[in-house]
């Protein structure tokens, strides 16, 4: 019969909590018994329990936690968690201030460790409450997971501990064994030297592995199961799992034994491995992955090979894995820490996954030497068969290609271009450019090699510099006796290079050559990528019905060509934008999301960031700022990357600097104004364009609509040819903000200009409500005349510009407050509602000010503020509730289709803002506001 009744079960690590046998652990326990009983005495101390992952650490916490409580001591517990490091002093403060008798002056404790500069003040604070609180009775202070904590949770533990060794407390501290962070090896050190008690939890011995069996499954086991059991190899939460996962399917009782009839079971997923492999990052959890499919030992070199990687990319996966506990140093080689460890990851591999792994660790060809040009060959037919769907791999494959091509080789820089663009796709731009630099510097290549070289080069630097972009592609252009394809190619990327660098005129005339080169030798690839260009010529001009016809024509071309949009780059980026500056937002938002989607299934890492970039820009106009904020934040540029980032000027600089006036946040704004500043004197003109809007905004933001104008004049009287398609502007939305810019400062002439400009867009584009909204908005302002704005209103209600929508709505109101005040709250409140869910703190202040001045003295209620969490964004308030569930860090991300990073973000943010320290006390807060509990 199956077993379906449990009498005891002990209970692992993480699991639940109920009071069940403890076996094994009886020496240990009468230590800390031994501790209790001097506490009681009135000797304080620290006692250190330190052992493995799963071996019962916070078991024993919890059993020394209740001897104490049975004792009348006063018990502080708190813990740390990998997700909670960014808290400053987390679980030392939901030790001591929560629970059943928090310490006094909780509100001043929390206050002084959110307070910069205040760290003396807080070590003092906190002495003196434990000082008074022992004065009543001994203390037991329990910290378990010590190697997650952050460093002031470490200082402060060790100094108060120090000081605080005369008084009745009892310190009682849990850390893994093994590798730990610098900061708290250093601790550990220091408590060793001041006298502290070490425990080591090893192994469970036979016997108590045979209880604990039996406590899981009811019965006592027979040989077949404890064979099964002592697979475990002594750790008890491996143990639990392994038998809790069997009990209901496998185990049958014959005769009051438990027996397994159909023999061993097939290895299964187990909980806790789960858990430490979701809290690992993507890069080390792939690595842990492939190491179960190869299985055995396994060498870095092995791992790198199947990842598509360098050995010395893989330093930080390698280190996160072993510090997780998953995986262990065994001499040169890395191995599973246990090999139930290494089933459990390798059970939740796909069967085609595990096999293909296999076959690719046992067969790849031994090193040869320089000059074998079979292997290289093979090895590039690879890099080419992988590159659409592993670049990984490609590139790995590509780079030993070149070790094995000797350096004059006729053959070699073709291979040097081959491997560029899979180079950058994989984040490594910088080695990219340098590849491609010596190989340009050291001579000797054919007019045809060149431009390959140039070509790989001019799609490198899109990313990072528009204007390198436009001088390799123009170099290669220019070689004398190249063929028409490669020629081809080049002056297709030069029109692209030119037209993200916002030299219109040129790249329209370089197009019109491209199309007749690409037309002669049938290059279906160069003409999908001239119609982008053709898209952006439209777009210009403001027929942006054309803009959108070759925009879907020039995707369609790729499709049936299978080119990748994560190889075809400011194509694919190109009619994101478009559908975003136009107002079809959702459209562009889905088109960023499913870019982001494919980039990172293919472990494109240029790309995911290109595409996080530019969702940022269709975040800011949805009026989701702190999402914008948080991409932001995951996409910016790396330290060695190379260029200026003039993609990251135009997509996520500015967009910083927009959240950043929306928020009041003037430290940043003022940090991104400096950027723009930069940006003023790049080479490419849309980056000029970007950072003159960028300082416009700044100073309109400081008071002064004066110098915002000044700021402006250059490209507003700049030839039409080379003018942004929105007089200076970024987007049609900000045509009303230069308006008001331009009255402040009594430049009427340059608010009409941008009113003309913004009707003419409308009139010339008939079916996009957005445009005509804001031709409406900016009229109504410079006539000063409500029936626009009103206008305006009504036809942002079909636009998901939140923004864009407060701002009509707030203008509208201000006309009618100067006459109408009652007729003017509701486009107040509607504006501030609108505001508010957006979290821009700025407009919302400035709203409710407008709404006293209206005679409103009542607070407001827009439908944000009436809920549970007036202090959070809508991002943070998601975010808030599925970490409040239960869900890591990682669960939370892929739950929302956010990155790790963006979620990190929202919950710090919420931490601060909430004025808590720890998720445990987030999750109280939660079940209070939501639930009522």
């Amino acid at each position: 019969m199956s077993v379906n009744r449990v009498t005891t079960r002990t209970v692992p690590e993480g699991l639940d909590r109920a009071r069940t046998p403890l076996r094994g652990r009886d020496a240990e326990l009468a230590s800390i018994e031994e501790r209790l009983d001097a506490l009681g005495r009135g000797e304080g101390g620290i006692v250190r329990l330190e052992g493995p992952a799963g071996i019962g650490r916070s078991r024993m916490l919890a059993e020394a936690a209740a001897a104490a409580r049975g004792r009348g001591t006063r018990v502080y517990e708190g813990a740390a968690d990998p997700d909670g490091q960014f808290v400053p002093l987390g679980p030392l403060l939901e030790a001591v201030l929560s629970g059943e008798e928090p310490l006094s002056g909780a509100q001043r404790l929390r206050d002084l460790a959110t307070a910069p500069g205040r760290r003396f003040w807080l070590l003092q604070e906190l002495g003196d409450r434990l000082r008074e609180a022992a004065r009543n009775g001994p203390l037991l202070v329990v910290l378990d997971d010590l190697q997650w904590c952050d460093d002031l949770t470490l200082l402060t533990f060790h100094t108060l501990a120090a000081g605080l060794s005369s008084h009745p407390i009892l310190w009682l501290v849990a850390v893994r064994a093994g590798s730990v962070p610098s900061a708290v090896r250093t601790t550990l050190d220091r408590i060793r030297r001041a006298g502290a008690h070490e425990l080591a939890l090893g192994p469970l011995g036979d016997r108590a592995v045979a209880r604990i069996t039996e406590d899981v499954l009811g019965d006592p086991p027979g040989p077949d199961v404890l064979r099964l059991a002592h697979r475990a190899e002594g750790v008890p939460q491996l143990l639990v799992e392994l038998l809790g996962s069997l009990r209901e399917e496998v185990v049958t009782i014959d005769d009051g034994t438990a027996g397994l009839p159909t023999g061993p079971p097939a290895p299964r997923e187990l909980p806790s491995v789960a858990r430490r492999l979701d809290q690992l990052s993507d890069e080390a959890r792939e690595l842990v992955r492939t190491a179960a499919a190869v299985g055995g030992t396994v060498t870095v070199a092995l791992l790198a090979e199947l990842l598509g990687r360098s050995s010395a990319a893989l330093i930080t996966a390698v280190r996160e894995a072993l510090d997780a506990d998953l995986l262990a140093e065994s001499g040169d080689h890395l191995a599973f820490r246990h090999d139930l460890i290494r089933e459990a990851v390798e059970a939740g591999l796909p069967l085609p996954v595990r096999q293909a792994l296999g076959r690719q660790a046992a067969g790849p060809p031994p090193g040869r030497a320089p000059g074998d040009t079979a292997e290289a060959d093979r090895l590039r037919a690879e890099a080419a068969e992988l590159a659409a769907t592993a670049p990984g791999p490609a590139a790995e494959r590509s780079l030993k290609a070149l070790e094995l091509t000797a350096p004059h080789a006729p053959e070699r820089p073709r291979i040097v271009a081959e491997t560029i663009p899979l180079l950058w796709q994989t984040g490594r731009a910088a080695q990219a450019r340098e590849l491609g630099a010596a190989a340009l510097a050291a001579g000797g290549l054919g007019p045809e090699d060149e431009a390959f070289l140039r070509l790989a080069l001019a799609r490198l630097a899109v990313q990072f510099d528009f204007s390198e972009a436009v001088r390799q592609a123009r170099a290669g252009a220019e070689l004398p006796g190249t063929s028409l394809a490669v020629r081809g190619r080049l002056l297709a990327m030069l029109a692209v290079g030119l037209s993200m660098s916002g030299e219109h005129a040129a790249a329209e005339q370089v197009a019109a050559r491209a199309w007749e080169t690409a037309a002669r030798v049938g290059d279906r690839t160069a003409e999908a990528t001239l119609t982008t260009v053709r898209s952006a010529v439209g777009f210009h001009r403001m027929d942006l019905a054309e803009a959108f016809r070759q925009a879907e024509r020039s995707a369609a071309l790729a499709d049936a060509l299978g080119v990748s949009t994560s190889l075809w780059l400011p194509e694919g980026l190109w009619h994101a934008l478009l559908a975003n500056t136009t107002g079809r937002t959702a459209e562009a938002l889905a088109l960023a999301d499913e870019g982001i989607r494919i980039a990172g299934e293919q472990g494109r890492t240029a790309a995911t960031r290109m595409w996080l970039m530019t969702r940022t820009r269709v975040l800011l106009e949805t009026g989701r700022l702190s999402d914008a904020r948080a991409d932001a934040e995951a996409a910016s540029p790396a330290a060695g990357d190379p260029g200026p980032g003039n993609l990251a000027d135009v997509t996520l600089r500015y967009v910083m600097l927009r959240v950043a006036l929306h928020t009041g946040d003037r430290r940043t704004a003022e940090a991104y104004a400096a950027e723009a500043r930069r940006m003023r004197s790049d080479g490419a003109p849309v980056v000029r364009h970007f950072g003159t809007w960028m300082l416009a905004l700044m100073a309109d933001f400081e008071g002064r609509p004066d110098r915002a104008m000044a700021e402006l004049d250059a490209v507003m009287t700049s030839p039409a040819a080379d003018r942004p398609a929105y007089a200076g502007l970024i987007d049609p939305a900000d045509a009303p903000a230069l308006v008001r810019m331009a009255l402040r400062a009594g430049r009427h002439d340059r608010a009409a200009q941008a009113v003309a400009l913004a009707e003419r867009r409308a009139v010339l584009n008939p079916g996009l409500p957005f445009l005509a909204a804001t031709a409406a908005h900016a009229r109504g302002l410079l006539d000063n005349d409500l029936g626009p704005l009103v206008s305006a209103v009504r036809l942002y209600e079909d636009c998901p510009r939140v923004l864009a929508r407060a701002s009509a709505l707030e203008d509208a109101g201000r006309k009618l407050g100067a006459t109408r005040k009652p007729e003017a709250v509701p486009y107040f409140e509607k504006a501030l509602a609108l505001y508010a869910r957006a979290g821009a703190e700025r407009d919302v202040a400035r709203v409710r000010r407008r709404l006293r001045a209206a005679g409103v003295r009542r607070r407001p209620s827009p439908a944000r503020l009436e809920g549970a969490w007036p202090e959070l964004t809508p991002a943070e308030t998601r975010v808030a509730r599925l970490v409040a569930r239960g869900l890591t860090n990682r669960q939370a991300a892929e739950h929302l289709s956010l990155s790790p990073h963006t979620v990190g973000t929202h919950l710090r943010r919420a931490f601060t803002k909430l004025d808590v320290s720890s998720r445990a006390e987030l999750t109280r807060l939660v079940r209070h506001r939501d639930d009522g509990e």
